[in-house]
């Protein structure tokens, strides 16, 4: 769980100048809950955080993007990240995708995460994506009234995820 002193985490939308520290924090949320997946984590280019500074530099100088990605910050720094996108598509089982909500297994159970989520979905219909073998993130899903919809995929080095809607 969450230390009790880092209780208040302030959420605002991500500006180009975090681009480091999302890069960061994408790559060790990555590392804390998929790491398993990998037999070297430190050579898997999953876990690269370079490849993730480029990737956030661009995301976040794109005027479509800006806006709608949301850091969540307590005293040390960002700690958690969330972003959401509309899904044209005419067959799209939702109108937009929860694509990114990551938060530091230190920031677990301080309600980042909630509040990342109110802030970039509230309680609009959505769908995503999350990895079948991800009980705290599932659990968090539920709660917050996304199930899944049958559909199975597989990504980088996560061998199952399931979609989730609502």
């Amino acid at each position: 769980m969450g230390n009790e002193d880092d209780v208040t985490t302030l959420i605002r939308p991500a500006t180009r100048a975090d681009a480091d520290a999302i890069a960061h924090l994408h790559m060790v949320s990555w590392r804390e809950t998929y790491g398993r997946f990998v037999d070297d984590p430190d050579a898997s280019p999953w876990f690269d955080v370079g490849r993730r500074v480029d990737m956030w530099r661009s995301t976040l100088a794109s005027p479509g993007v800006r806006g709608s990605v949301r850091v969540a910050l307590d005293r040390t720094g960002v700690v958690g990240l969330a972003a959401a996108q509309s899904t044209p598509e005419p067959d799209a089982v939702r109108p937009e995708e929860l694509t990114t909500l990551y938060v530091l297994a230190r920031a677990h159970g301080t309600g980042a995460a909630q509040a990342l989520l109110d802030a970039v979905l509230a309680d609009r219909p959505a769908s995503l994506w999350v990895a079948a073998d991800n009980p705290r993130a599932r659990a968090f899903s539920r709660r917050n009234g996304f199930a899944p919809d049958g559909a199975e995929s597989a990504f980088g080095p996560i061998p199952r995820t399931v979609r989730l809607v609502r």
